[in-house]
This record gives structure tokens, C-alpha cells and sequence, in this order.
């Protein structure tokens, strides 16, 4: 009697073995919302863009298929392509790494800190992040006037004679707008920094210490970069995606298109083909071309972050 019953137990267990779908269902209810809008806002549209970018399709007319008339377009017909090819690349390779590197650094610093202090200077260094498209001070910082905070600071200590237009000097736009996109870019990096380097146990650097681990640089290399190195991925495509996504910034101050097209980038050609001139299956080519650069930008970060691990 006991044997036959401790059977039927047994065959129930066999009808909702360990990780079956029924027990995993909880899980799958809990993350169908996500993946709903994750297809919706994200998977569709990458797709929608592949597709209408062989169309000519300007919002009015049905899309007309044109294969890779766009691309080609884009290569050999469009000058002004090749010059935000050319700015994007710069504010990715200057600002990227830079803000990067500038993010983690500041991180390593605060967190040394008490926690109030590190508290309050983790609020300046993020708050940027929080002010969004608030651009009107460096708006006024370099006014082409005698009243803008550059040229005033410049002509009181005798640097200048007369008032720079720096919005609208070509030589002096790049280095502003980089100054600017590390500004408001940099505090999410910065969080991202600080809250990994809280989560690394200290329990590892007595360890290392006992290892043989004799000084604070040791200490980066061995136990705080292997330890943070999701964290410090999360952040590099942080700083990919605001570098290559530059356009506000550029548009704000000054303006599309810019002077000698100094900082106008993929994403504001993309936006003035889109919204201005309604050539849908053009900006389509232009945001496929751009997610291709951004994809390979990051597995090739990717790459260089893992040797962090070993």
C-alpha cells in the first residue's frame, strides 16, 4: 500500500518536472509587458527602417521600391552625407572615450568620500543629465557680443579686442559642441561609475592585499576593473549611443545648417530629410546606416572591455 502511493507521488512529479513550462509560466507573465513594448517600440521600427529604406516614400504616396538607389545616393550623390559621416565620427571618437574615461575617473574619485559628501557631489555631477535641453547658458557663455561670459571674461584681462561670434566661426564650433555633449552627457556614465564601484566587496581587496596586492593601482587593474567591468560596459554604450546621437545639442546652438556644416551631424540630416523634406525612405537609409556604425562601435568595445576580465 505504501509502495503504490509513494508511485503515484512519484508520477506526479513526472507530470511537472523541475523547469517546466507551467513553473516558468509565473516568469514569462512578468516579463510579456517588456517584451511586448520592446517589439513594439524597438524591433518593429529597426524593421520598418530596413524596409522603407529601399522605398522612396514620402508620406502622402505609397512606398515605391527602389532597392539600393538610396545607398547609393547616399555615397556618391550626397556631399553633405560625407561631411556628418566624417563630424559624427569626431564627436564619437573625441567625445566617447573622453566622457568615458572622465566618468569613471570622477566616480573613483567621489567614491572616496564620505557619504554625504559623496552624496552631494553625486548629485553635481548628474545634474546635467537631469536638465535636458537646457542649452541657454552656453548660449549666453558664447554670445558673439561683449556681453556673452567668454568674450567679457576675455576682453577684461586683455586676451581679445573685440568681441568672437563663436557660433558662427566654423574654426571654434566643434570644440564647443564636445565641450557641451561631455557636459550633459557624462552624469549617466558617472552614476552608472559610482553605483558599481559600491557594489564591489571589500572583502576582495583584503584579499588582495594578502595576495600580494601592494598599492591603490594594483588595486584598479586587478580588483575594482574585473569587478565593475558590466558596469563599465553599461556605461561605454551609454557614451556610444549620446556620441553618435548628437543633434540637439548641435541644432540649438548653432543652428541647421550649421556654418561650413562644422557640426552638423548623421542624425541631424536624418531629422532635415524626415521632418523638412518628407524623404522617408532616404532618412530610412540614413538611421540603417547609422545603426550599422553603432552596432560595430559597440562589439568593438565590447572586445577591448573583456580583456578587463582576464
Amino acid at each position: 500500500m505504501f509502495k503504490a502511493k509513494q508511485s503515484k507521488l512519484q508520477g506526479r512529479k513526472r507530470i511537472a518536472p523541475e523547469g517546466s513550462f507551467r513553473e516558468q509560466l509565473p516568469m514569462f507573465v512578468m516579463i510579456s509587458p517588456f517584451v511586448i513594448f520592446f517589439v513594439i517600440f524597438t524591433i518593429i521600427p529597426i524593421l520598418s527602417s530596413i524596409f522603407f529604406s529601399f522605398t522612396s516614400y514620402d508620406m502622402i504616396s505609397s512606398p515605391k521600391l527602389v532597392f539600393f538607389e538610396n545607398y547609393r545616393r547616399l555615397i556618391t550623390n550626397d556631399p553633405t552625407f560625407m561631411v556628418t559621416v566624417k563630424n559624427t565620427f569626431i564627436f564619437a571618437v573625441v567625445s566617447g572615450p573622453l566622457g568615458f574615461l572622465l566618468a569613471f575617473v570622477l566616480a573613483w574619485l567621489v567614491n572616496e568620500f564620505t557619504p554625504k559628501v559623496r552624496a552631494v557631489l553625486s548629485f553635481m555631477f548628474y545634474a546635467p543629465s537631469l536638465v535636458g535641453n537646457a542649452y541657454f547658458i552656453w548660449q549666453v557663455a558664447f554670445s558673439g557680443d561683449s556681453y556673452g561670459y567668454i568674450n567679457s571674461l576675455l576682453l577684461s584681462i586683455g586676451i581679445i579686442t573685440e568681441p568672437i561670434v563663436w557660433l558662427k566661426n566654423a574654426t571654434y564650433l566643434m570644440p564647443i559642441i564636445i565641450v557641451v555633449q561631455l557636459w550633459q552627457s557624462m552624469g549617466v556614465s558617472f552614476l552608472a561609475n559610482i553605483s558599481g564601484l559600491q557594489n564591489v566587496s571589500r572583502d576582495m581587496y583584503e584579499a588582495g592585499a594578502i595576495d600580494g596586492i601592494r598599492n591603490r593601482w594594483q588595486e584598479l587593474r586587478y580588483i575594482t576593473l574585473p569587478a565593475m567591468s558590466n558596469m563599465l560596459l553599461f556605461s561605454a554604450v551609454m557614451q556610444i549611443q549620446s556620441s553618435f546621437s548628437v543633434s540637439a545639442i548641435a541644432i540649438t546652438l548653432a543652428g541647421y545648417p550649421s556654418k561650413s556644416n562644422a557640426v552638423d551631424t548623421i542624425v541631424s540630416l536624418m531629422q532635415d530629410m524626415a521632418t523638412v523634406r518628407y524623404e522617408l525612405g532616404y532618412a530610412s537609409a540614413i538611421a540603417v546606416v547609422l545603426f550599422i556604425m553603432m552596432v560595430t562601435t559597440r562589439l568593438l568595445v565590447g572586445r577591448i572591455l573583456s580583456t578587463v576580465e582576464k
